[in-house]
């Protein structure tokens, strides 16, 4: 079995010989202290991976590196995705492309037995609005909604976008086959709907290939407003935005890891709850980043053959993706994305410059590599919709000054919770390494003087039948908060 790499940081110990100045020869016997960073103590168990059930076992099995591949090479071949191309030619252009999206789906929705619908979120996007658009267009969003079994009226939202651009984002002629970006994205999101469409999550899953991503995330932005007006509980959006290769420029390859992108302060939130939120250096345990972590725990592991890498940024330096309009809605959003790019092939023309070849090409994709990558994704949907949702009014009592610790959340709505769990970490560690297994409670008192709760960071989460937890949600204080 291939060993996964885990993220973690570490403190190295100050050793005498590191001072710049010398030792005074009359302390040379003296012992130095073991300065390395101090053991946790252990309170509760330590956290262990969420492996897969039988159904999800059964779901990552048939997801099928042929059908993955010959989305990728259907939507390669309609020449152009581009937002502004043909909506009219049967075999080229966006619209061809939208057709043949709509069919496939709907062919999923067919073996569903009515538990899954496809529609058109459309909208007219007219210039004057956006540099890129230069005439009136039509974009669409195919949307294909699993309902859930219990618990329908909370929503998970996957997928990637189907248009496609050069290196003008204005010409809507050109080729612009987008076979990485994003094709290999929407063959995820189209295998996982036929797929799932067999099987009973308990809460919502929305299957998607967005439009106008290109032209500055316009699709997103439309649904995200959509279910926002609606006011659709979208309990997570996970948008996959290139996951078709694992190889650099310069040959690095990295094939078993993929990238998770999580934003940090909520785009959002309020002032008040900011300034609580650093107050208490809650600023990396944003909803967005214990979502993150929660798929790491439910998607790093051995039936994926994937390691989550979590990376604590909202996305890449100057680039932008699906998942920030579902942020800037007020909803959770992160970003999967290969861990290594090629700008020769991204947004470039399909053309040759000094003997080497330019343009996002089918050839250039690793296909075992985004049948891993939808092992992964189909882990983390699954995973979050047979889970309870989050525990809300999450709060830690600060009244008094004490090392003591004292929890109190409310319920979440929807799906009975069978119990809850206290997780924790030390404050520079990246990932929960702790957790204490509370019962069917709403409060907890954590009375052990081992563990304090200025030293390490807190979360709460839900558990439901079958062992499924919900993502954690960081404590807030309550009580005396100033000059206690």
């Amino acid at each position: 079995m291939r060993s996964t790499t885990v993220l973690a940081l570490c403190a190295t110990a100050l050793l005498p010989s590191a001072f710049s100045t010398p030792i005074n020869p009359r302390h040379a016997h003296q012992s130095f202290p073991n300065t390395d960073q101090w053991p946790l103590a252990t309170v509760g168990k330590a956290l262990e991976q969420q492996l897969p059930d039988e159904d999800l076992r059964n779901i990552i099995s048939q997801i099928s590196r042929a059908n993955i591949e010959a989305t990728v090479r259907k939507l390669a071949a309609f020449g152009t995705r581009h937002t502004l191309s043909s909506q009219t030619d049967p075999h080229r252009g966006i619209g061809a492309a939208r057709t043949w999206l709509t069919a496939k789906f709907q062919e999923a929705a067919d073996a569903s037995e009515g538990r899954m619908s496809v529609d058109w979120n459309s909208f007219i996007k007219y210039p004057g609005d956006n540099e890129r658009i230069i005439f009136p267009v039509n974009i669409t969003n195919v949307v294909a909604t699993l309902k859930g079994s219990e618990d329908a009226d909370r929503f998970y939202v996957t997928g990637g976008h189907y248009d496609s651009r050069n290196s003008n984002p204005i010409d809507y002629q050109g080729d612009a086959p987008g076979a990485v970006d994003d094709a290999s994205g929407v063959a995820i999101s189209l295998e996982l709907a036929r797929i799932f469409a067999a099987f009973k999550p308990k809460a919502t899953i929305v299957f998607t290939a967005f439009a106008g991503e290109e032209q500055g995330l316009l699709g997103a932005d439309n649904l995200a407003q959509t279910y926002k007006n609606n006011s659709v509980n979208v309990a997570g959006m996970i948008n996959l935005d290139m996951l078709g290769n694992s190889k650099a420029e310069d040959g690095t390859t990295d094939p078993y890891n993929i990238r998770l992108f999580c934003q940090g302060v909520p785009l959002t939130e309020n002032a008040t709850t900011t300034t609580s939120r650093l107050s208490i250096g809650g600023d990396n345990d944003s909803p967005a980043r214990n979502l993150g972590r929660h798929i790491y725990e439910v998607a790093s592991n051995a039936f994926t053959e994937m390691t989550v890498r979590i990376i604590y940024r909202l996305d890449r330096y100057s680039r932008g993706g699906d998942h920030r309009p579902f942020l800037e809605a007020g909803y959770t959003g992160v970003r999967f994305v290969q861990p290594n790019e090629d700008y020769t092939q991204q947004h470039q023309n399909v053309t040759v410059r000094s003997g080497k070849q330019y343009g996002d090409l089918v050839e250039w994709l690793d296909f075992e590599y985004n049948t891993r990558a939808a092992k992964v994704v189909a882990s983390t949907m699954w995973s979050l919709a047979n889970a309870p949702g989050e525990p809300t009014n999450v709060g830690i009592n600060v009244t008094t000054s004490d090392n003591f610790s004292q929890f109190k959340w409310d319920a979440p709505v929807g799906l009975p919770v069978e119990g809850y769990e206290i997780v924790y970490r030390e404050t520079i560690s990246p990932h929960w390494t702790n957790v204490i297994e509370v019962g069917d409670v709403n409060w907890y008192n954590l009375t052990s003087a081992t563990i304090h709760k200025d030293n390490v960071i807190f979360g709460v989460r839900s558990v439901g039948k079958g062992g499924y937890k919900s993502p954690a949600v960081l404590p807030f204080p309550f009580g005396c908060i100033r000059n206690c």
